[in-house]
């Protein structure tokens, strides 16, 4: 047996890579029938095989109900001993087998069939007999597997997977789900905070915002920076309006320009019409317009600029949350 593993990995991958490509051929209106059955229901899928058909069942039940078509997996065992009281009239049947043999998924037809539940089979064998008992077949044979021995499931299994994920996507352009809709069903993935996140859920409020009146000098804009640590302090008129900001780099730079900086007054040194976003909206579009003006903080209003700002978000704030663009 060759020792050139790299080699050998390449020559499994090939014939993996063709085995999937060869799909392309069966999709057909059998499979048009299985994507129209699975919208028709009312319920859920029920995914279901066992041993590495199970594994990849699984897989295929979690990618099924992330994009919009309620599914899970049930294992064809457990399931012939009372688990398959889950199934109502409204659910769908998804088995998995590459032999089509498989005692224990065979021995749930039945049942399903009394509660007319459409089954529809990813099957590596359409002669057999789950292909008989099924409504719709979906033929995932494959010509060999990809291991040197032939018997190890890695062509039929990645074959299967591959038909499932077809499923799962015809499924969610059928239903028209979109990225906001996947985001709800993945709070906590960093699509989800991307989609669902917004600049009020981020902000600093109250007393963490940086203020001083436009009266006060250079020193004290100092103080009150170094004390809410976000390396900005925005001018208030006398009525609370946003006048301008003074920034940490505003400082550097006219500590270099005068010695007389420090009893400056503010009005005189603010940078005017700083950068700003509504509450509403989505935190990554404020990293967004953070980047486009090479800048570190935006003041927040509730909808429109007038009177006081309610918050302060900070690029540091999206970016520790996980939000990435």
């Amino acid at each position: 047996m060759s020792n050139n593993y790299i080699e050998n990995a390449r020559l499994l991958l090939k014939v993996e890579a063709a085995a999937i490509a060869d799909l392309q051929e069966r999709l057909d209106a059998t499979f048009q029938t299985a994507v129209e059955t699975l919208f028709k229901i009312r319920g859920k899928v029920i995914v279901t095989g066992v041993g590495k058909s199970g594994l990849i069942g699984r897989k295929i039940a979690a990618t099924l109900a992330s994009v919009g078509t309620p599914s899970f997996f049930l294992h064809a065992y457990e399931a012939g001993h009372g688990d398959l009281g889950v199934m109502t009239r409204q659910d769908a049947l998804l088995v998995i087998s590459n032999s089509g043999e498989t005692d224990e998924v065979i021995h749930l037809i039945p049942g399903a069939k009394k509660l007319r539940v459409p089954v529809i089979g990813l099957l590596g064998r359409t002669n057999s007999t789950l292909a008989r008992k099924c409504d719709v077949v979906i033929n995932t044979a494959v010509e060999r597997e990809a291991d040197p021995l032939q018997i190890v499931p890695t062509t039929s299994a990645i074959v299967t997977l591959a038909m499932g994920d077809a499923l799962a996507v015809a499924l969610l352009e059928k239903r028209h789900f979109k990225a906001e809709a996947f985001a709800e069903l993945h709070p906590s993935g960093s699509l989800g905070r991307r989609l669902l996140t917004t600049v009020a859920d981020l902000m600093h409020v109250g007393p963490a915002i940086p203020f001083i009146k436009a009266s006060e000098s250079m020193s004290a804009a100092l103080l009150v920076m170094t004390k809410k640590g976000l390396g900005i302090v925005g001018v208030l008129d006398d009525k609370d309006n946003l006048l301008g900001v003074i920034t940490d780099g505003d400082l550097r730079r006219g500590l270099e320009r005068s010695q007389n900086f420090m009893r400056s007054k503010l009005r005189n040194i603010m940078s005017r019409r700083p950068k700003w976003i509504a509450a509403s909206c989505l935190a990554i579009d404020a990293l967004h317009l953070m980047e486009e003006h090479s800048i570190t903080n935006l003041f927040v209003y509730p909808e429109k600029k007038e009177g006081r700002p309610v918050g302060i978000i900070h690029i540091h704030d999206i970016l520790r949350y996980g939000i990435m663009s």
